[in-house]
């Protein structure tokens, strides 16, 4: 790779934000290596969600057009669960459904791999099967490329851009993210099961192009953290997201709580006779703000999940969104200071996203993770609700029915709630989330 040795920028990993970076990049006119330690962009990429794709809008215009999508979203339920219940908030709307959509549901594989293209076709250079092992320094210490684990595999660059996921491994030799952070990081397990599509449509209500997202809470027992169900073209994805410390405390093993989820009696029906096709599991970072690391260091930009980028607020779970729009501010940043010969400057990077959606949101909802996770929110709060939309509907004639408010305060004081603290966390939440 000798050849390869004086570049511009090296972009380390070829996820979201990785290719959002070599993307801006290349169209600048920067000289751009997109590293990737996979055999393709998307062989070692796992999520469990949505992807919200408006944040493309000005960079691909229509990009609807030719994106990998299964479905489009355009049901959207939040569930609430017990062992024995489940109480559901679910929304639909045509909106959703045509041009320029709201979310998608898509196979990482393809919607990396078609990323990462056009990142290519603007001309950066991709480079498959390549694992950034170390980061190069000048003996002032700044960071002047990377080592990989190719032969003669020095790449030397004016800038590196760290977009090589969860934990890290340049942000930590950099000195920019701590050996562990535990507390700031859930796991995610997920299982793929194929059905046929017309069965999908049926058991889901949907037609044509149509798709589901049901995210749950309640259905991790005394483990924080929640589940997932949504819908793909022949497939549905069903899995849980678990709090590591909780996790570990617990004793249980993350497929044990999935199993528990799949056989409770509101999800099993959706999932009658479907064929396992895919397990996988992978950490999320979710302390959100005030958990997020320095993003530079000299010579390096750190961008998506390395950077902790992952907006897990309980209403709002993103995360591609999210690392696409943090490598795009990281790539125009970079070219503007290679541009302007400035590469120790790297201050707009922050700037940037301070201006748009990224810390802009993650700042407003900086206290969501914690209140989210909170034993009151996770466990008291679905089993009160649950409890109170039986009893709300359960009949006991000839005895009349008693006023919604005495309902509530019986059902709240058998689950050990009291007003004040029901006033305590709406004010939290309104303060988080109004």
């Amino acid at each position: 790779m000798a050849e390869q040795s004086d570049v511009d920028v090296v972009v380390v990993g070829a996820g979201p934000a990785g290719s959002a970076a070599a993307l801006e990049l290349a169209r600048a006119g920067c000289d751009v290596i997109l590293l990737e330690r996979g055999p393709f962009p998307g062989a070692k990429n796992v999520y469990g969600g949505v992807v919200y794709g408006r944040v493309l809008d000005d960079v691909l215009p229509a990009w609807w057009e030719d994106v990998p999508v299964q479905r489009w979203v355009t049901r959207r339920s939040t569930m609430m669960m017990t062992p024995t219940q489940a109480l559901t908030v679910d929304f639909r709307t045509d909106d959703w459904g045509t041009a320029p959509y709201n979310g998608m549901t898509t196979y990482r594989a393809d919607f990396d791999a078609w990323l990462a293209g056009k990142a290519v076709a603007a001309g950066a250079r991709l480079v498959t099967s390549t694992v950034a092992t170390e980061l190069l320094r000048d003996p002032s210490g700044r960071v002047v490329g990377v080592r990989t684990d190719r032969p003669d595999g020095d790449i030397r660059a004016q800038l590196v851009i760290a977009c090589d996921g969860v934990n890290s491994f340049l942000a930590k030799q950099a000195g920019l993210l701590p050996d562990t952070d535990a507390e700031n990081q859930t796991l995610g397990v997920k299982e793929t099961l194929a059905l046929p599509r017309r069965t999908i449509e049926e058991r889901f209500g949907l037609s044509g192009d149509e798709g589901a997202d049901v995210e749950i809470l309640g259905c991790t027992g005394d483990i924080p953290g929640g589940g997932f169900l949504y819908t793909n073209r022949e497939t549905v994805s069903v899995g849980v997201v678990l709090s590591l410390t909780g996790l570990a405390k617990s004793g249980r093993r993350p497929e044990e709580v999935l199993a528990d989820l799949k056989a409770h009696h509101a999800i099993a029906p959706y999932l009658r006779g479907a064929e396992l096709k895919e397990y996988s599991a992978h950490l999320i970072p979710e302390g959100g703000y005030r958990s997020m690391p320095k993003l530079t260091a000299d010579g390096l930009l750190v961008a998506g999940d390395a950077a902790a980028m992952c907006l897990a607020a309980g209403i709002w779970l993103e995360g591609v969104n999210f690392a696409i729009g943090s490598g795009l501010a990281a790539g125009r940043t970079a070219a503007e200071a290679i541009a302007a010969g400035e590469v120790d400057q790297l201050g707009g990077y922050r700037e940037r996203m301070e201006r748009n959606f990224v810390l802009t949101d993650h700042k407003n909802l900086r206290g969501a993770p914690h209140l989210v996770l909170s034993e009151r929110v996770q466990q008291r709060y679905p089993r009160l609700l649950c409890d109170f939309a039986q009893e709300v509907f359960t009949v006991r004639n000839p005895e009349p029915k008693p006023g919604l408010g005495k309902l509530f305060r019986r059902t709240a004081t058998r689950h050990g709630l009291r007003l004040r603290q029901l006033a305590a966390d709406a004010w939290a939440g309104f303060r988080v989330f109004g």
